[in-house]
């Protein structure tokens, strides 16, 4: 047996390993893909190119394993049956689950080590990858400048002819356009011979020292006709220096998204933290909000009863009848006032809150996906090796093919659930496990069914009932042809 169980691990992980680096290969050149328009044509030296690779690999692990465990299986098993070296083995009284049993340590072992990659490394790259892709710049400031176009960079767009130098940070042929601050058009252009790109790694300012130039700026005339004459400034300079704001230059939409959310950079015991402090602050805010509100429209935590000897006054059903037209304009108008600040307020911190709300779903869906992923390596296994053994085809066709219908159903699935969690649709527990719940009945009913040799589907089941009733409806109808 422990023969068996040798060649069994070592098929399976020959397969395991190929598929994997495969696979890995095709997602890493799917991330550089995404990320080209901030790598090509920006003088970025092979040392920051492997940098910004290795920083973003971590996070695609939850993709590649799955995948890889899923497909590893379908082809390793599906060999094993298609060269009938499963009917030898049944032959002999192992059964599936028997020869399973190796490979259901490993892959308990390999869950093992996916949870901690998932809790340990995926953060600290993605902590990396994030301030490595905002800190770019600052390490190579020419990088963001290309020859020969203009550059959007802070608040000018910079056009240079050539950059020399050993880190090109050297500039000949510079002109500028300054961006106007409110919405216009622009206004102010400067040109130099040449300048140096000098910038600090600790400092997000980029400063550019210009050499030999001149500015020119148009003016605009408070009055209107004077605007024909199209006054303008010019002057000159041997040298001037300035600085730029580097701090947006990185920053693309989905980091818009996801800069203040620090959910994929925490471990388990940093995201239940976080999410204690987040629970506990909006719970702060809710109580605050309410009471404020209340003393807003005059709603009291227990009334206050005043005791007086005096009769009460009788006060008629329209208290507006005891006021002037002009009082009653003003009452209405104040009152209006009140409503409508009231719901401006109630609105705007129901859209606050939801923006709390929705961050602490974010950080419950990563706690869950880190658990997620482990579980993901077992119902993958579970579904893939008895699908191998039921379809009885290896290689890279057919396994290929059920692998990537699976594997996008579960992906699918998965990111639908997240997506709709974080908006509150669901709760982040069913959001997150959804696809892992849905497949399970699959992966029980492929075990179910290759265990008893019962096939992929069982086409017996279905047809029999139809033909069943077509012959009663034929005994009904027709008896005289049925007696003959």
């Amino acid at each position: 047996m422990k023969i068996l169980d040798k060649y069994l691990l070592k098929t399976f992980l020959i397969t395991f390993t190929t598929v994997f680096v495969i696979l890995f290969f095709i997602f890493i050149l799917q991330t550089v893909w995404l990320f080209i328009s901030e790598l090509a044509g920006k003088d970025l030296d092979l040392l920051l190119v492997i940098k910004f690779l290795l920083f973003s690999m971590p996070r695609i692990i939850p993709l590649v394993l799955p995948l890889s465990v899923l497909l590893a299986s379908i082809m390793t098993f599906g060999n094993l049956a298609e060269n009938y070296e499963f009917a030898a083995m049944k032959s002999s009284g192992i059964s599936l689950q028997r020869a399973m049993r190796v490979l259901i340590i490993f892959i308990f072992v390999l869950s093992i080590v996916a949870f901690w990659f998932a809790n340990n490394v995926i953060p600290y790259a993605e902590y990396k990858f994030i301030n490595f892709r905002k800190n770019i710049a600052q390490a190579k400031p020419a990088m963001a400048i290309a020859e020969g176009q203009f550059n959007d960079v802070g608040f000018y767009n910079i056009k240079v002819n050539k950059k020399s130098g050993e880190n090109g940070n050297i500039l000949t042929g510079v002109t500028i356009h300054e961006k106007p601050n409110n919405v216009g058009e622009n206004k102010t252009v400067i040109k130099a011979k040449d300048g140096v790109l000098m910038s600090n790694e600790k400092s997000s300012i980029l400063k550019l020292v210009l050499n030999d130039g001149y500015y020119y700026q148009d003016v605009t005339p408070k009055k209107y006709e004077d605007r024909a004459k199209l006054p303008f400034v010019k002057s000159s300079f041997k040298k001037q220096i300035i600085n730029i704001d580097l701090s947006e230059l990185n920053k693309t939409d989905e980091d818009k998204e996801n800069i203040n959310g620090t959910n994929a950079m925490l471990n388990v015991n940093e995201l239940r933290y976080t999410l204690d402090s987040l629970n506990k602050n909006l719970d702060n805010e809710i109580i605050s909000f309410s009471e404020n509100i209340n003393q807003r429209v005059g709603i009291r935590k227990s009334p206050v009863v005043i005791k007086s000897d005096k009769k009460k006054k009788v006060l008629p059903d329209n208290l507006l009848s005891l006021y002037t037209n002009k009082q009653k304009s003003d009452i209405l108008k104040m009152a209006t006032g009140n409503v409508t600040s009231n719901i401006y307020s109630i609105e705007t911190t129901q859209k606050d809150l939801k923006d709390k709300q929705r961050e602490i779903n974010k950080h419950l869906t990563a706690l869950y996906e880190k658990f997620v992923i482990a579980f993901a390596c077992f119902l993958m296994f579970f579904i893939g090796a008895p699908l191998g053994a039921i379809i009885r085809k290896g290689g890279l066709g057919l396994p290929i093919v059920f692998a990537v219908l699976i594997f996008i159903t579960f992906h699918f699935i998965n990111t639908f659930g997240k997506r709709v969690s974080q908006e509150g649709g669901m709760t982040p527990f069913m959001g997150s496990w959804m696809s892992s719940f849905i497949l399970l009945p699959l992966a029980v009913l492929l075990t179910y069914r290759a265990t008893n040799d019962n096939g992929l589907i069982n086409f017996d089941a279905i047809t029999t009932p139809i033909s069943q009733l077509f012959q009663k409806i034929s005994e009904r109808f027709f008896p005289a042809q049925n007696q003959k």
